[in-house]
């Protein structure tokens, strides 16, 4: 079976951590965010807020605050996703929502031609990261994520990391017995 474009771009999207110092402009930005708003949630609720950041200042003190500082330091645009816990219905799914919409943020960053990564180990320090962006008591941090243009080659962009087998992840209807 020939895969569809849109198979090929979730097959070959990577996490990029390292970019160059050109600005990502704010239409590719928008777009990112439209295809953000696009994923499901629960009873549609939309869950979701994000805070675009692209001050130096503002990303040399979330990058205090982290083991990647250099990610957030090289990275012309962060994107901090949020939930925003007063238009949650339900935890579990609220935060499966944002999943779906971050990862819409990686995919759209993708097929635009930019790198992208998210960054979750930040999460350690959430209530900070809320107080330098000033974001509402009501938003939850869920991830950073990283976006740019790159270079391409493995020493910038990564080698592509091995997934598992596709037997390794699935069980048909009953799950085995060891």
């Amino acid at each position: 079976m020939m895969p569809n474009e849109t198979i090929q771009t979730i097959c070959s999207r990577k996490s990029i951590r390292k970019y160059l110092p050109d600005p990502v402009p704010k239409e590719m930005i928008e777009t990112i965010l439209e295809c953000a708003r696009f994923a499901p949630s629960g009873l549609n609720n939309q869950p979701w807020r994000y805070i675009v950041i692209e001050q130096k200042n503002t990303k040399i003190s979330l990058s205090k605050l982290t083991h990647y500082s250099e990610i957030m330091l090289s990275a012309p645009v962060l994107i901090a996703g949020f939930l925003d816990t007063a238009a949650s219905y339900h935890r579990e799914k609220d935060i499966a929502a944002m999943g779906a919409s971050l990862e819409n943020i990686l995919l759209a960053a993708h097929s635009l031609g930019l790198g992208a990564v998210w960054l979750g180990e930040i999460l350690k320090n959430k209530d900070q990261v809320a107080k330098i962006l000033n974001a509402p008591d009501n938003f939850e941090l869920i991830a950073v994520i990283a976006i740019g243009f790159f270079e391409s080659g493995p020493m910038v962009s990564g080698e592509r990391t091995d997934r598992k087998n596709l037997d390794e992840i699935i069980f048909w209807e009953k799950y085995p017995k060891n």
